[in-house]
């Protein structure tokens, strides 16, 4: 008899519905190499650089930021990929349980949207990767291509993600620990150890700039880990996906900021690894070129799968197949591509700003999520009432949840600091902001206090559902 593993199509079947039993598959090994290849990439390290480009931090204060701030917000990340395997269905579609069928749709748009950001920044970088490889391709064209890539491999799927990014792990690790053994032999700058300094400010902008970036990949984490067989323990899950995305993600960080040091300063950050990586530079554009193409993958898969969630919570009885993955990933590409040639000069200053305002009510999301999951449901749900229009025992809307979510959102507010708003606790403290922290600490204790008083009433309705049959 032919295994599960052996037997599963090469193009991946489900969407977001249910992953019966028998189509599990994978090693639990596979969120490491997923989480730690997939964040050597472009992106993290523009956003690296920025506490010593954008924040005035040293080579030490900002290292030390970066690991702070991987290391906490690595594990709200990893505690929403150990949901996967528990519950064989997309994080988006599981969002129903905490928030209702329709009361879920805000954060599906808001995560849909954060998505196709990501991938638009990415094609974007890709263009100007290829670019620095190959003078001729212009960069518009190279959009195209890294945004064709993209779609080819989000188009196949979860396997083949997971197989890219095996072998990406090996070479971008090889790849950027010798990168950084030829910038630190031949560095540039005068300054390198002394440029910048210490400021609180720019510390906790560095330390929150590295959490959100663990936070942001929360909506769509256990989206690659719910193919795992259903008895993979949560500490196995947590671990390996915690390990590989706070190292990967850490080393992508330091790099960028080593790159811009290392170098005199005023140089643009992908110019920088180019020009310190020196006779490096073009093999680390071309892995990193490769990279990008490979994780931004991701990027594309979750806004479909964010698109296919929106438009099933009316059109019910439709479970999307593999055909209308295919068809809505090019459409979502095709309009990427074309919004990306356009802003491509500033698109990336638009993007960290638009993320961080994202992130703000993507925060109160999070802290509900993991609060219902592990402390009042125990990871136990009725799968069938979140397919169902009227959300079955989870209801249309769950006020607890929508008023813990409203109050998450308010009370980081004074706290915020984004190029859109800066509220006047941010502004009184230089800047830091700190919004994320007081969303989590708010949050949670509210929303696990409103549930736990309204628990004995879904009690109710579930022992009323199987009296029913249902």
């Amino acid at each position: 008899m032919t295994s599960a593993v052996n037997s599963a199509p090469l193009i991946e079947k489900h969407t977001i519905g249910y992953v019966p039993p028998q189509d599990r598959h994978g090693k639990v090994r596979d969120l490491f190499t997923l989480w730690f290849g997939g964040n050597i990439a472009p992106l993290p390290i523009v956003t690296g650089a920025l506490g010593v480009q954008l924040f005035h931090l040293n080579l030490l204060w900002g290292v030390v930021a970066i690991l702070v701030g991987h290391l906490l917000g690595g594990v709200l990340m990893a505690l929403h990929s150990a949901q996967g395997p528990q519950m064989g269905i997309p994080q988006m579609i599981q969002s129903r349980a905490q928030f209702g069928s329709l009361g879920a749709l805000l954060v599906v748009v808001i995560a849909g949207v954060m998505y196709i950001g990501f991938f638009a920044s990415n094609i974007v970088l890709a263009g100007k990767s290829l670019h620095g490889v190959v003078d001729v391709v212009p960069v518009p064209v190279g959009i195209v291509i890294g945004a064709l890539g993209s779609g080819i491999i989000g188009i196949i799927g979860y396997r083949f993600i997971h197989v890219l990014n095996r072998i990406g792990t090996w070479v971008l690790g090889i790849g950027i620990v010798v990168g950084f053994g030829y910038i630190f032999s031949h560095v540039q700058s005068d300054d390198f150890l002394s440029r910048g300094g210490f400021n609180l400010a720019g510390w906790l902008a560095t330390v929150s700039l590295a959490a959100l970036w663990q936070i942001a990949f929360a909506p769509y984490v256990s989206d690659y880990s719910r193919y795992l067989p259903a008895d993979v323990k949560v500490s196995a899950t947590f671990w390996t996906t915690y390990l590989g995305s706070a190292l990967g993600s850490s080393l992508s960080f330091i790099f960028g900021a080593v790159a811009v040091l290392a170098i005199p300063a005023g140089m643009d950050t992908m110019d920088a690894v180019k020009l310190a990586t020196g006779t490096l530079g073009p093999i680390m554009l071309v892995l990193f070129l490769l990279s990008v193409i490979s994780h931004n993958a991701l990027n594309l898969y979750g806004a479909v799968l964010s698109i296919i969630t929106l438009v099933q919570t009316f059109a019910y009885r439709w479970i999307p197949t593999a055909r209308s993955r295919a068809v809505l990933s090019l459409v979502v590409l095709s309009a990427c591509c074309v919004v990306a040639v356009f802003a491509s000069a500033d698109f990336i200053g638009h993007f960290v700003d638009m993320v961080l305002v994202l992130l703000v009510v993507l925060v109160p999301w999070t802290a509900i999520n993991l609060i219902d999951f592990y402390a009042i449901h125990k990871g136990d749900y009725d799968i069938q009432s979140i397919f169902q229009v009227d959300g079955g025992i989870y209801g249309r809307y769950n006020p607890q949840a929508l008023i813990a979510y409203a109050v998450g959102i308010v009370v980081q507010i004074p706290f915020m600091n984004t190029p859109l708003y800066v509220g006047p606790i941010a502004e009184h403290i230089n800047g830091a902001d700190l919004s994320w922290l007081v969303g989590l600490a708010v949050t949670s204790p509210l929303y696990w206090w409103l549930a736990s008083r309204d628990s004995a009433y879904r009690r109710r309705q579930a022992s009323a559902k199987v009296a029913m049959g249902h």
